[in-house]
């Protein structure tokens, strides 16, 4: 029974895991505010291209 308890002990004090699961859900947080951010100035950012194309070419 104590072995249990030893294996219970070190599984709950290890914290390397979790590290990389904490880093993880960062990434994952960064890449879904990009997604949303770009998303959103997407149409906007199409829009100015195009204006810059049709001046271009009235220009031309």
């Amino acid at each position: 029974m104590s072995t249990f308890i030893q294996k219970v002990r070190g599984f709950v004090q290890d914290e390397q895991g979790v590290t990389a699961i904490e880093y993880g859900l960062i990434a994952a947080l960064i890449a879904v505010g990009l997604v949303a951010a770009l998303t959103t100035v997407g149409g906007d950012l199409k829009d100015v291209f195009n204006t810059i194309a049709d001046d271009l070419n009235a220009a031309i």
